[in-house]
């Protein structure tokens, strides 16, 4: 347990400054479990920093001891801020930052205990879905019958619930598909000296629970636990918290099981409940009052998520007044959703009621930004996009970073085959194949092979290549092999610009054109961030950028304003805030509708979306949706029908919400089975294969009854997903 120094001159009240009752009440509870039930706006990351100054700068606690974990990187940084700035001095020493670049630290340190090197390369999505589509082809299947998404999204799963390809359980022959893909999707990583996310969770519990020594060392450490967004974490972060845990029992977590809303990742709300039984000493402390919005907005969320029947009930209160009431307005299509909001938005701005970046537009589903991009485009208004390519998603950055990785780890053959030949040198497919033939015929990595050729004809391996082939992966060798012998003495940046200055990338990617020069400015950007890593080097400056997320890469200071997700937005607040597409089917989206755990997550998705306003709500919802040139008529969602229409303005079509379809349902919130409706048989069952004369075969994911027809939600090979309406459709059944 920790004991507090008396000698510390620095008082307490310095740390509790500003803080309300509930929130000093955070800050100053007595060592042991700590669970803090933070609704949003309350002041979760002021409490959480204010905790580790407090027990630093008052407590005594050396930085060393402990250990603060988060789910970004920005929101890492702001913490690490933060903290410094309540001391005054640097908190050198202090752990702190995202589960995932905590793990890889941990794994470097510890890679003699574990099947692969400290020099691993992380793998990012894009690399972990090219390896998932070659595993699935190495076993002779169809990757168009066998998704290589869907398949990635269960091995996924597997590993966030710790089990390794050995233990995934076998049902049915998709599971043993599953398995053996599964089986040679993690021997490519060890064979490339790589990890994928997942991994780094995955082998930091399996470390910690098969190396009592080691999981003890650590535990005795980290004298305080301090955890942010407890609810989003999964079975293998809770995992790793248990154990990092075990000896000092100081753990502080803050988490709003309200604000649940990856569970499609695997987080699970209920850690929330398995820490108060796991820890029932526990001290719970509630942050009600919210510092963001204003009382109608917080209401407006609350109507929402009390229908919720699994959550623990609290109320949320502000001290920033009532506020506007809620714009709520039913439009024809989704097109006339986006005129709306570029109407609003810019006659606001005219009257000098706002600026453009004080506006957020949120959207279930990354496919709903299109028609607002062109509605800005049209408009000739800007806007920042999140959620699209990303920075480190781009060809030429993604281009460096390869080669950044495959000179500190020369096993990794993905990013070898992505920079071999870039910029061309001569080396095409056949001497590629040749290549990789080579390496698997004498057990080494074609990195390895590509090192030994590097001295020339002397190599033993010369001869078994073409002598145009073998002077061509000859002359890349000693660039290859010279950048690994310096790579230790040279920073990230330095390193870079060998690269660039040896290979001639610039003149390859700038060529004179705009595009050419974007491309170059996107390379000096790299080239400042590498910068920033001069003490920390390659190996932080590459967890980096493999770890970062799409709030990352969030620009603070664009004046325009911001279309993103709903999961996205998560973390994130705006003056006034558009809620775009809000039909069932949307939100809630199709896929939840029969699903009581997937609805509940689908409610807390609004809440969490309602809860980013401060000032200025607006919802929309249409009658009809625009789906490849045909209108279909859609519902409202079944959530608005929770709103008292008292928190409505005037120009709300309340009585159109309780007139709409949710009305005829006794209880709009359980989900009734669809032969309970009694107005039709279903002739069409999920898993089916039917026919469309214009879109070709598709397969049936889910059908309803509504309003005397059946509605059938089809995924079609060649448009995608569709509802159809089985009366006008004359779907045929394939046999």
């Amino acid at each position: 347990m920790t004991r507090y120094n008396p000698a510390v001159t620095i008082l307490s009240m310095d740390f509790l400054a500003g803080l309300n009752p509930q929130q000093k009440k955070a800050v100053q509870s007595d060592p042991g479990p700590v669970l803090v039930l933070a609704g949003p706006g309350s002041g979760k990351t002021r409490v959480l920093t204010h905790k580790i100054a407090y027990l630093i700068g008052f407590a005594g606690v050396k930085p060393y001891h402990i250990l603060a974990v988060t789910f970004t990187n920005k929101a890492a940084k702001e913490m690490k801020n933060r903290v410094e700035l309540l001391l005054g001095k640097s908190s050198r020493g202090l752990m702190l930052g995202t589960f995932h670049a905590t793990c890889a630290k941990i794994l470097r340190r510890e890679a003699e205990h574990l099947p692969f090197n400290a020099n691993y390369v992380i793998f990012d999505a894009d690399d972990q879905r090219k390896i998932t589509k070659q595993a699935i082809l190495d076993i002779g299947l169809d990757i168009k019958q066998y998704k290589p998404g869907s398949i990635h999204a269960v091995i996924s799963q597997a590993k966030n619930n710790l089990t390794f390809p050995e233990d995934f359980s076998v049902n049915t022959y998709r599971d043993e598909v599953i398995r053996r893909v599964y089986v040679r999707y993690q021997n490519y990583l060890l064979a490339s000296n790589a990890l994928d996310f997942d991994d780094l969770l995955l082998w930091t519990a399996f470390l910690l629970e098969e190396n009592p020594a080691v999981r003890d060392r650590y535990a005795r450490r980290f004298e305080h636990i301090l955890v942010d967004e407890f609810q989003d974490t999964n079975f293998a972060q809770y995992t790793l918290l248990t154990n990092l845990s075990v000896f000092h029992r100081n753990i502080f977590v803050v988490g709003d099981a309200d604000q649940s809303i990856y569970r499609w990742r695997g987080a699970d709300y209920q850690n929330v409940l398995r820490f108060e039984e796991y820890f029932s000493d526990a001290q719970v402390i509630m942050l009600e009052q919210n510092y963001r919005s204003t009382q109608i907005i917080l209401d407006t969320a609350m109507s929402v998520i009390d229908r919720n029947p699994t959550r623990k009930p609290k109320k949320l209160f502000t001290m920033r007044g009532k506020g506007q009431k809620v714009i709520l307005r039913e439009m024809y299509d989704d097109r006339e959703e986006a005129v709306y909001v570029i109407n609003t938005i810019a006659g606001m701005v005219a009257q000098g009621k706002a600026q453009p970046g004080d506006f957020a537009v949120m959207y279930r589903v990354n496919a709903q930004s299109r028609i607002l991009e062109e509605a800005f485009l049209t408009a000739g208004l800007p806007y920042r996009l999140v959620g699209a390519q990303r920075f480190y998603g781009r060809r030429e950055i993604k281009d460096l970073i390869a080669y950044l990785r495959l000179i500190r780890n020369p096993k990794d053959d993905l990013s070898l085959y992505r920079v071999i030949n870039t910029p061309p040198r001569g080396i095409g497919t056949k001497t590629l194949a040749s290549l990789k033939t080579i390496a698997l015929k004498t057990n080494m990595s074609m990195g390895d092979l590509l090192l030994a050729l590097a001295i020339g004809e002397e190599s033993p391996y010369w001869n078994m290549f073409s002598k145009r082939a073998a002077t061509n992966l000859s002359r890349f060798g000693r660039m290859f092999s010279l950048w690994i012998t310096h790579r230790d003495e040279l920073s990230p940046l330095e390193i870079m610009d060998s690269v660039l200055d040896d290979t001639g990338y610039r003149d390859y990617i700038d060529d004179g054109t705009d595009e050419g020069k974007d491309r170059w400015d996107n390379i000096i950007e790299l080239r400042r961030l590498a910068g920033e890593y001069r003490e920390q080097g390659l190996d932080a400056f590459l967890e980096t950028v493999a770890l970062v997320s799409d709030q990352d890469t969030i620009e603070d200071d664009v004046n325009a304003p911001t279309l993103l997700t709903l999961h996205t937005a998560k973390g994130l607040e705006f003056s006034n805030v558009f809620i775009i597409g809000l039909n069932d089917g949307i939100l809630p989206h199709s896929r939840s509708l029969e699903d009581q755990e997937e609805l509940e997550e689908e409610r807390r998705l609004l809440y969490v979306g309602i809860t980013r306003a401060k000032n200025l709500l607006v919802l929309l919802y249409s009658l009809n949706r625009n789906v490849f040139g045909y209108i279909e008529p859609v519902e409202p969602s079944r959530f608005l029908a929770d709103i008292p229409i008292t928190l409505l303005d005037e120009g709300s079509p309340g009585f159109v919400i309780q007139q709409s379809a949710f009305k005829r349902r006794e209880d709009k919130w359980d989900v009734k089975p669809l032969s309970s409706v009694g107005l039709l048989e279903k002739k069409y069952k999920p898993g089916m294969h039917v026919v469309h004369a214009q879109w070709g075969e598709g397969v049936v994911l889910n059908t309803r009854i509504q309003d005397e027809d059946e509605i059938v939600d089809i995924f079609f090979e060649s448009v995608g997903l569709k509802k159809v309406s089985a009366a006008v459709a004359k779907l045929d059944i394939r046999k």
